[in-house]
């Protein structure tokens, strides 16, 4: 039976983790597919990963480290990355997924020259997803969850950009039909964004921004919608 794979690249705070679960659990509950489908795989353990034959669809969580790090792991995943990718294999990279699928094909990732996105932010759909099956279930303009310091600068040949932000021009790409990035977090619930607002507080201050204006101003996103629409997407 083939699979539901969540790679887990990193792990959110142990506080929050405590009290809300970590990535791979609040992907593996947006999802909504049955416990035995689902494979979670810690790319840090450097086990042998899956042969794409064996997939029915990947998703790759965040991370608190970044793509410019270079984990031990990471060119062992970039090359899976891509033989899944020629395979047709159905991917769904999120935040830090969205930047190691970027690179892996060949694009450029770096550390936004304007700092960090955090918070509610409103994220605008291109013309391009109108015939997009995984953006089906978005509206053109929705409120999605972000938090992060390193975007894609360049996107990898091949690509379309889907959705941008104000401050973030590539907030969701696509490469062939079957394998997408997305920087904003789909997975989030309005209580883990606040937490990460205010694990944040210094940097928003240094930004000029208040932590609790900008954690007031937290809202439901439709984005989550996305992660049920990836797995019927891939069980088919």
């Amino acid at each position: 039976m083939k699979q539901m794979c969540i790679v887990k690249a990193g792990s959110t705070y142990p506080d929050i983790a405590e009290q809300h679960g970590d990535f791979e659990d609040w992907v593996e509950a947006g999802l909504g597919l049955p416990s035995e489908t689902v494979r979670v795989i810690d790319v840090s353990l450097m086990r042998r990963l899956p042969r794409p034959d064996a997939v029915q669809g990947v998703v790759i969580t965040g991370a608190h480290e970044m793509v410019t790090d270079g984990a031990p792991w990471m060119d062992q995943v970039c090359g899976w990355l891509r033989k899944l990718v020629d395979e047709g294999v159905p991917i769904l990279a999120i935040c830090y997924g969205h930047q190691l699928l970027a690179h892996a094909l060949g694009g450029e990732v770096g550390y936004h020259p304007e700092g960090r996105e955090v918070g509610t932010v409103t994220v605008r759909c291109h013309s391009s997803v109108r015939q997009d099956p995984l953006f089906s279930v978005l509206p053109d303009i929705f409120p999605a969850q972000s938090s992060h310091a390193q975007s894609v600068l360049a996107l990898p040949p091949n690509t379309v950009t889907l959705a941008s932000s104000d401050f973030e021009p590539v907030h969701a790409f696509r490469v062939g039909d079957n394998a997408w990035g997305v920087q904003f977090h789909p997975e989030f619930t309005e209580a883990v964004m606040r937490c990460y607002v205010y694990k944040q507080r210094d940097v928003l201050a240094e930004q000029g921004r208040d932590a609790d204006r900008v954690a007031g101003a937290v809202t439901p996103s439709p984005a989550g919608d996305m992660l049920e629409q990836f797995a019927g997407l891939s069980n088919e």
